[in-house]
């Protein structure tokens, strides 16, 4: 037995997309003549698809203002929606045809955090661009690797996780290497910051351990200066503020606008300090050689051309950004 079908309402209820076409295209010329120019079709056809509409939705749409028309209000509630959908549509279709027309082009997507993302990354995309013309690169940051919305299903990761997820390999990166960091002018007028003390009582930016329970260790300022034999509850009580974020951006842009002292990632802010924007006050550093980053990339895609440009691209620039004594002030 031939089972039937049953009939979309929704579907059966859609105006007529030519007479929808022809109503966005009189309603952003606001002149039937131009449409019909734009459309390439005569001035008649535009008006009996309008009419049509009309007559389908029980309203007029526009009302005549000389030579021109005007939406009402109904004709304006009914723009907005249809002009976006138009919009999408054409959108999709751009990138499918485009997609088929230059097969040779290829895509990545690439998940990594957000600090990251705008302080390793955002300078070396540049490079990369330049030397591979033909791959498109997608961005995803998170701080919550485990949880990324459904459909998103990244070709790389660059987290601390030595497994992010099954179906990935991982390569090792380099370890973490954290130093304190400020800026000239800073630690001109802060000449204490030269000595592990003056640190540990002046104006501390810390970064807080809130959002990131999914790092295997977290150091702030507390732990910092515990392993160099100092403890931070010794800090006198109407001393500097110390300011806690978990937003690692959010306290190197404080760092650079001379707002305090914050412990730095090297693979994050080395290349401020190669620039002389960032300086250490102080030569101690910790630093954890027991963990490391990763890159993990998806087992299926091991062998795919793009994937393994970008990998190679990225183990280079990692290799050459490995941390140096520079910047000592």
């Amino acid at each position: 037995m031939t089972k039937h079908t049953d009939p979309d309402q929704t579907l059966i209820k859609m105006p007529s997309l030519r007479a929808v076409k022809s109503f966005v295209a009189a309603a952003r010329y606001q002149n039937f003549t131009r449409a019909a120019e734009a459309l390439c079709v005569t001035q008649a056809a535009i008006s009996r698809q309008v009419r049509e509409l009309e007559s389908y939705l029980g309203t007029p749409l526009f009302r005549r203002a000389g030579r021109s028309v005007e939406l009402t209000t109904a004709g304006s509630i009914f723009f907005d929606a249809a002009q976006l959908s138009f919009i999408n549509i054409a959108q999709a279709a751009g990138r499918i045809r485009q997609d088929h027309r230059t097969s040779t082009r290829r895509s990545l997507t690439l998940c990594c955090s957000p600090a990251f993302s705008a302080l390793w990354m955002s300078h070396r995309l540049p490079d990369f661009f330049s030397a591979h013309p033909d791959i498109d690169l997608s961005l995803v940051t998170t701080q919550n690797f485990l949880s990324l919305e459904p459909g998103v299903d990244p070709d790389i990761f660059i987290t601390k996780m030595s497994r992010v997820r099954d179906g990935y390999r991982s390569q090792p990166l380099f370890h973490d290497v954290i130093y304190p960091v400020c800026t000239p002018s800073f630690l001109e007028a802060h000449p204490e910051a030269r000595s592990l003390e003056g640190l540990r009582d002046g104006t501390l930016l810390n970064l807080s351990p809130y959002g990131r329970s999914q790092v295997a260790e977290h150091v702030d300022w507390g732990v910092w200066l515990a392993i160099h034999n100092l403890d931070i509850e010794d800090r006198p009580y109407d001393g500097p503020h110390y300011f806690n974020a978990n937003d690692y951006n959010l306290l190197i842009q404080m760092v650079l606008n001379g707002q305090g002292v914050a412990l730095g990632w090297s693979h994050l802010v080395g290349p401020l300090v190669e620039q002389g924007r960032l300086v250490r006050p102080v030569e101690q550093e910790v630093v954890l050689e027991e963990t490391r980053h990763y890159l993990a990339y998806r087992e299926d895609k091991a062998d795919d051309e793009a994937l393994t440009r970008f990998r190679d691209w990225f183990m280079q620039q990692a290799a050459a950004g490995q941390p140096s004594t520079r910047g000592l002030a």
